[in-house]
């Protein structure tokens, strides 16, 4: 079956969904995005996500291209039209077409497009698939909050980390710290067993599974700290995994080739990982 797409109020063939030219999204990276994950034909965190589209559409002064119900209307049709059991689905909101300059277009013209693909489903018995990573410095922008359609420099650090052998890289600013990875947000559990990760601000995306963990976490009187912490921090970490949407919760075994703790997936990622599946799974239907 061919997949589906949604581009500007129609449904049409994946292969023939093209958009405008002279859109600022493809010219300027004008548009912002979300990647949500399907479990069983379900959208997760929905709700979540569209609170972050919102919060990013009115950063950049962009309008929404339809209301919040007819969105929901449209992406759970590209599910059933594409028959997505386990995936991910993705939408884009553009500042439109308009001809080439710097400035905002007068006329307001906002551009929708929404895609969806089959996965495989989330192996959540896979707790000795931990990833090793490495480290890279920051050379992104410096408004991470927003979730812009440019991501030049995660896709150079992300390359470079497959070219290494590695999963994900990690962003380490000039003073040392680590802000987050190229598609993920980073955790450490200290010797401690304190869990943190990096508070929300202009310097990261504040993830929906990383809220998510930061919920279940507070529900099982698991202590938290949302705070920045340092490369050598995380390098002598008892445990280290990574949140994002299609990675879920994912533990890490290596930090530029040195191990972390004892080399094994630890009790604690183990633990916020089964919570993290009990929370995905109270949303199916």
């Amino acid at each position: 079956m061919s997949r589906i797409s949604y581009v500007n109020g129609n449904y049409i063939p994946h292969y023939a969904a093209s958009v405008h030219i002279e859109d600022r999204g493809y010219q300027f990276s004008d548009g912002v995005y979300e990647v949500i994950a399907i479990y069983k034909g379900q959208l997760i965190d929905f709700e979540g996500h569209l609170f972050r589209l919102e919060r990013s559409l009115k950063e950049l002064e962009i309008s929404w291209p339809v209301t919040s119900k007819a969105l929901k209307i449209i992406v759970n049709q590209i599910i059933r039209l594409n028959r997505i059991r386990d995936g991910i689905l993705y939408l884009q909101i553009t500042r439109g077409v308009a001809p080439r300059d710097h400035i905002f277009p007068d006329k307001d013209n906002s551009a929708l497009i929404v895609t969806a693909r089959q996965l495989p489903p989330f192996n959540f018995n896979g707790y000795d698939e931990g990833i090793n990573i490495m480290t890279t410095p920051e050379i992104r922008w410096k408004r991470c909050d927003i979730k812009s359609v440019s991501l030049l420099g995660n896709c150079l650090a992300k390359e470079k980390a497959r070219r290494n052998g590695c999963y994900e890289a990690w962003f380490v600013d000039n003073d040392g710290m680590i802000t987050e990875g190229t598609t993920s947000n980073a955790w450490i559990i200290n010797n401690k067993d304190q869990l943190i990760t990096r508070n929300a601000n202009n310097a990261i995306l504040n993830g929906i599974t990383r809220l998510s963990i930061i919920n279940v976490a507070k529900k099982n009187n698991i202590k938290f700290y949302e705070r920045a912490f340092s490369l050598e921090e995380a390098k002598l970490a008892k445990e280290v995994f990574i949140t994002s949407t299609t990675s879920f919760v994912k533990p890490v075994l290596k930090i530029d080739q040195k191990s972390v703790g004892n080399g094994k997936v630890g009790s604690l990622t183990i633990k916020l990982l089964s919570l993290y599946e009990n929370h995905i799974k109270a949303q199916i239907a």
